[in-house]
């Protein structure tokens, strides 16, 4: 199994560095590196698999050089069920990647390809580190592929500032990161996270400084403002290895350095609930109002995001009362991990293939799309459904498990527990909100782009896209739909690594409640496949008794008024404009008479824009300060060498000083 492991980390850097060795030969390029990702991606699903089923652990030492310490790795259940999404969503978005580059030269599509293969490699390494060193090693090349790939198109300034913007983020996140490791590596005097267990007196500040580093790269509210920037600059199979995969390695060292705990106190349950609370409503809330389909789907990343924190927060709680709830609620946010990465990749492929047909993102500039382009708006609808939490879909799987732990500890008990019961209606009441402000934004979303009359002429014929991003478009939906009729499978194969994530001095492994849970799913299951069948059975039903009719087809009826235009249908704007009304003063939203640039109706109603409240009110006044401390700081650079042997001989003095106190 080592042997599978470290093959599958040689042939992501293998598949990456034929992208560049073959842009002199595109044709074989595009068929060699995509499968030479697949293969990666098997080799690595055969030990996640084994863990997976096993509930056993593969560690291994690479000793890479004698000034150095060796790269410690270690897949577990914990590690194998983020890796898991990784190897089931990476080689589809290889292929896709493949068809996504039409017009760009060879070197361009080949250092794309270089990075992309880097940062799917990055992202196993990161779940495989298992001490502080290889860690680290691992967070930078994953960061800065990413990086590479936000700013592919460099030549947009705005593309710049968003490669930026995300550089400064991530490595702010870093050095919450380094502090953090610092202070176990000094308490346990070892880099191996398996010495770290206990965490001591430094539990709360550890859980504080890793709920902030690693809460940057997942995204929570607040700490999210690089998603919104960098998503729609990168290319959008990028994106989706970006927003599907990449950020859930923040909840997985968040949720790494949780089990190193001995107890998990409430209040870490209380942050937890209400980071999920916030980022799940504001994602949801900001999502609705954006008019760029690349930027709302990064801010529904927030919002799901904040669904997994509430399925933790929920876990946390019920592990502090002993109760039911922990096991399924942690189940609950693992799985929404898992289905996310599906349906959120599904939708950023859809995303892409919308851009290269219209050349535009803007949803306002779109419009009757579905008979244009079918299948991709088939695709988008089924993705769409299933980010809502619509069964039968994935969407719903984590979202049942997280519901029927809070549901269980708002019911009465024998020994209740105040905060387990407050917590659960908190999570209920987030859940519901976030669940429906998730529908109306995608009902706007698909309504305005895919139904209704274009918005525009549009210069090129606008038609689905080619077989190599169609398919896998295609098996990830499929996906969608399998692993919601299969929920119930899913719920077993989580619940081992539910089981370990739990202090084992305050609950003991319950696997029968999720077996529970997992027949209550499966009658959920089988009522939504038998409602498929009835829809089937009556399709078939209507095109037989058709046979031999002639049917046409005209216009939509326009209540007696033949000359609808374009103008007179609803747009992303006026959609969510009483929802902006009402929290007008949240959102700090201004409105503007001014359609976006190349709107062919005219310019007589309003077009809403949303500034990044956070970076307003908090980022952008931060690191002013920080720059004015800097510009005073830099009086003491004043390029003497006598200066500088000053400073050395103070810097001495301190040091012998304090040694001896």
């Amino acid at each position: 199994m080592s042997f599978l492991i470290v093959g599958c980390l040689l042939l992501y850097v293998f598949a990456g560095v034929i992208f560049i060795l073959m842009r002199s030969y595109p044709q074989s390029g595009t068929m060699l590196a995509p499968l030479c990702s697949t293969l990666a991606a098997i080799f690595g699903l055969v030990p996640v698999l084994n863990v997976l089923l096993s509930r056993a652990s593969i560690n291994i030492s690479i000793s890479w050089s004698s000034f150095f310490a060796p790269i410690q790795m270690r897949l577990d259940p914990l590690s194998g069920w983020f890796a898991l999404a990784l190897f089931i969503v990476s080689p589809l978005l290889t292929w896709y990647g493949t068809g996504y580059f039409p017009h760009k030269r060879p070197f361009e599509v080949s250092i794309n390809g270089f990075f992309f293969q880097i940062l799917a490699g990055g992202i196993f390494f990161v779940l495989l580190a298992s001490d502080i060193f290889s860690f680290l090693l691992a967070w930078e090349i994953m960061s800065l592929a990413a990086f590479f790939l936000v700013i592919f198109e460099h030549e947009d300034r705005s593309v710049q500032r968003a490669g930026w913007f995300y550089l400064a983020a991530t490595h702010l996140g870093t050095a919450f990161l380094f502090a953090m490791f610092v202070l176990l590596g000094s308490r346990c005097g070892s880099l191996d996270f398996r010495d770290f267990v206990g965490l001591g007196g430094v539990a709360d500040v550890v859980f504080i400084l890793a709920l902030i580093g690693f809460g940057t790269k997942a995204g929570f509210f607040g700490l999210h403002v690089w998603l919104p920037e960098a998503h729609p600059a990168a290319p959008s199979h990028a994106s989706a290895l970006m927003s599907g995969l990449m950020i859930k390695t923040g909840v997985y060292g968040l949720l790494r350095i949780m089990t190193l705990a001995d107890s998990w106190p409430g209040w870490w349950g209380w942050t937890l609930i209400g980071v999920g609370a916030v980022s799940g409503v504001g994602g949801a809330l900001f999502a609705l109002v954006q008019h760029d389909l690349k930027r709302l789907m990064a801010y529904s990343s927030v919002e799901n995001i904040g669904i997994v924190c509430l399925g933790i927060g929920m876990g946390v709680f019920g592990t502090y009362s002993m109760g039911p709830a922990a096991q399924i609620a942690m189940a609950g946010a693992l799985l929404h991990v898992l289905n996310h990465a599906l349906f959120k990749s599904c939708l950023f492929l859809v995303a892409g293939a919308v851009t290269h047909a219209t050349g535009t993102r803007e949803i306002d500039l779109l419009g009757g799309l579905q008979k244009l382009m079918p299948r991709s708006g088939g695709v988008f609808l089924l993705a769409s459904a299933a980010v809502c939490g619509l069964p039968p879909l994935n969407g719903f799987v984590g979202e049942f498990l997280i519901y029927l732990s809070s549901y269980w500890s708002v019911l009465p008990q024998e020994l209740p527990f105040v905060d387990l019961r407050v917590g659960g209606f908190v999570v209920i009441a987030a859940l519901a909100l976030t669940g429906g402000l998730a529908a109306m934004c995608f009902m706007k979303a698909y309504g305005t782009t895919f139904l209704g009359l274009p918005r525009r002429q549009h210069a090129d014929p606008v038609v689905d896209p080619k077989p190599a991003m169609l398919f896998p478009m295609f098996i990830l939906g499929t996906l969608c739909v399998a692993f919601g009729l299969g929920g119930s499978f899913l719920i077993l194969l989580v619940a081992p690594v539910a089981s370990t994530l739990h202090p084992a001095a305050l609950i003991v492994a319950e696997t029968s409640l999720l077996r529970g849970a997992a027949l209550n799913y499966m009658h959920v299951s089988l009522a939504s496949f038998a409602l498929l069948v009835l829809f089937f059975a009556f399709h078939r039903l209507r095109n037989h008794l058709l046979k031999g009719r002639v049917v046409t087809s005209g216009p939509t009826w326009g209540c007696g008024y033949p000359l609808g235009t374009a103008r007179m249908q609803y747009t992303g704007s006026s959609f969510s404009q009483p929802l902006i009304a009402a929290f007008k003063l949240l959102l700090r939203t201004e409105l503007s008479g001014d359609w976006p640039e190349g709107y062919l109706p005219g310019r007589s109603s309003f077009a809403t824009h949303t500034p990044g409240v956070f970076i307003e009110f908090f980022y952008k006044p931060l690191f002013t300060f920080v720059g004015h401390m800097a510009l005073r700081v830099k009086r003491l650079q004043t390029g003497g060498t006598h200066v500088y042997v000053l400073y050395l001989l103070l810097a001495l003095i301190s040091v012998l000083c304090w040694s001896l106190l």
